[in-house]
């Protein structure tokens, strides 16, 4: 079974429907069967490589909100992160394009590595005030996930995988996703937003059922209770079970 999610590593509720999905998937009787792939979306390209104000500049003036809304706003979102076991720090974040940062992700995924990537470069915003536009930080982060820092360093100054991450846009756009994060669970299931965990666990409960539906087989018909022919075919019990 397949699920593609859409998500952009500036987004924070983008972190928490990761945990969230992940608590699901853990739960998950036929985890094993499943394929993740993570693609990119970006909510603002327009971002400079580095933005000369914080979070709360960059909401508040992006948005046009009052800064104490997005003050209030922030306590809310790292509140809800705690229950998921994150512990976001904006006053510490640094407000930077995540274009590089999902051309990491897609090196990572050629080397087998793309959760972990997106797991670090989450983190490493969200939690630890590590600048994601910053090079000289995602060569750090792709070696620590075992990566050549030869290699991490000339596929971000080439934009080996540029195209990669605007072929992810493009098809999130043909899916009409206009928001993140966007959950497809065998390209039939869509699922917007970090929704609860027990929302997951019913989707992939229901896209496995689907593409699995079981079949029920019968015994002959000249087959008595205990399968062997000529048997009591009104048995209290016998081949489709124990009946009272």
């Amino acid at each position: 079974m397949k699920v593609d999610i859409w998500s952009d590593i500036a987004c924070p509720w983008c972190y928490i429907g990761k945990r969230r999905f992940e608590s699901a998937l853990a739960r998950f009787r036929h985890r094993e069967s499943v394929e993740v792939t993570w693609h990119s979306y970006q909510l603002d390209p327009s971002l400079p490589d580095h933005y000369d104000g914080t979070e709360l500049d960059y909401l508040a003036t992006r948005k046009g909100m009052p800064r104490e809304q997005v003050r209030l706003m922030f306590e809310h979102v790292a509140e809800v992160a705690a229950g998921e076991g994150l512990a976001y720090d904006f006053e510490s974040l640094v407000v930077a394009n995540s274009l590089r940062g999902h051309e990491l992700i897609h090196l990572a995924a050629s080397h087998g590595r793309q959760d972990e990537a997106k797991e670090a470069l989450l983190s490493a915003h969200f939690e630890h005030g590590q600048d994601i536009g910053d090079v000289a930080t995602l060569v750090r982060i792709g070696t620590t996930l075992g990566l050549e820092t030869d290699e991490v360093r000339s596929a971000l100054a080439d934009g080996t995988f540029a195209e990669d991450v605007q072929d992810d846009i493009a098809q999130a756009h043909r899916y009409g996703i206009s928001g993140v994060p966007f959950f497809v669970v065998d390209e039939k299931y869509g699922v917007s937003g970090a929704q609860p965990t027990e929302l997951f666990t019913q989707v992939l409960d229901q896209a496995w059922g689907e593409a699995h539906p079981l079949t029920m087989v019968s015994a002959p018909s000249s087959a008595g209770a205990s399968g062997t022919p000529g048997t009591d075919d009104t048995a209290a019990c016998g081949p489709d079970g124990c009946a009272i």
